[in-house]
């Protein structure tokens, strides 16, 4: 593979991503729900026919695993891991918490991650052995040793209202341990604060691979760690993620045990 071709086109794909959310968010966009409080909006589906033909014209071969693709398959090899706009609901009611993600996979290893936030026109990226970037300049996760001193975030499920008791045990265990926990509502947005020591952790469930793919990879090349709830290795399919700078990893995996 060569990684600056790769990256070249992927950057290509979510600048031009980001210009066509950017005019959909200023329209006040009308939205159809695929579930209860789960949305999708034309721009969704215009941004994610975007990606998927321009990096097709770069890359015939490459399979794709695209969030708006009607049960989409597990592709083997190589293949581009889209979420042509994470943060629908955020994006609907005229939030500014809303972005691009864009991952490159080869035989379950994470190589190029990108997430393109079109309003503050910040893009975050990273190659793998490559380091964490914003706009070119280097992240880098946080030094906070404490839960106490520590700011986190987290999402909630579609899922919540037919089972919020696992979910909302989690949250106010621990919510009464850290400083403050925040809800922007884009899991790969918030997995990039992570990186930038904005947020000190991260964690949620029920997540799919597009959510998580980029932001997992500019995570751990900024430093940080990635797992599931318990402290075992993570993968993008598994269904529950745990972020953070290292340093309050063991505590967090604690308070998000449910037989505590």
């Amino acid at each position: 593979m060569n990684r600056n071709r790769s990256f070249e086109a992927a950057w290509a794909a979510v600048q031009e991503a980001g210009r066509i959310l950017r005019k959909g968010f200023r329209s006040r966009p009308s939205y159809q729900q695929k579930g209860a409080i789960d949305l999708v909006t034309e721009w969704d589906l215009k941004s994610q026919e975007h990606l998927i033909s321009h990096l097709k014209s770069s890359f015939p071969k490459r399979a794709f695993l695209a969030e708006e693709t009607p049960n989409p398959e597990i592709p083997s090899g190589s293949y581009w891991v889209v979420d042509p706009l994470d943060g629908t609901t955020n994006f609907v009611h005229g939030f500014p918490f809303y972005c691009i993600s864009l991952a490159l996979v080869k035989e379950n290893v994470l190589l190029l991650g990108l997430v393109h936030n079109p309003e503050s026109k910040k893009t975050y990226w990273a190659v793998k052995g490559k380091g964490a970037y914003c706009n070119g300049q280097p992240v880098r996760i946080s030094s906070v040793k404490e839960i106490s001193r520590s700011l986190l975030a987290t999402g909630f499920p579609y899922s919540i209202r037919k089972a919020s008791s696992p979910i909302m045990k989690r949250f106010q265990q621990v919510t009464t341990q850290a400083q403050g926990v925040r809800r922007p509502g884009s899991a790969a947005l918030d997995l990039c604060w992570v990186a930038q020591g904005i947020f000190d952790g991260f964690w949620e469930e029920q997540l799919k691979p597009w959510d998580t793919a980029a932001g997992v990879l500019i995570v751990e090349e900024a430093g940080g760690k990635v797992t599931d709830f318990k402290g075992g290795p993570y993968n993008i399919f598994k269904k529950e993620i745990l972020a953070s700078n290292g340093l309050i990893h063991p505590a967090l995996t604690n308070l998000l045990r449910l037989n505590r």
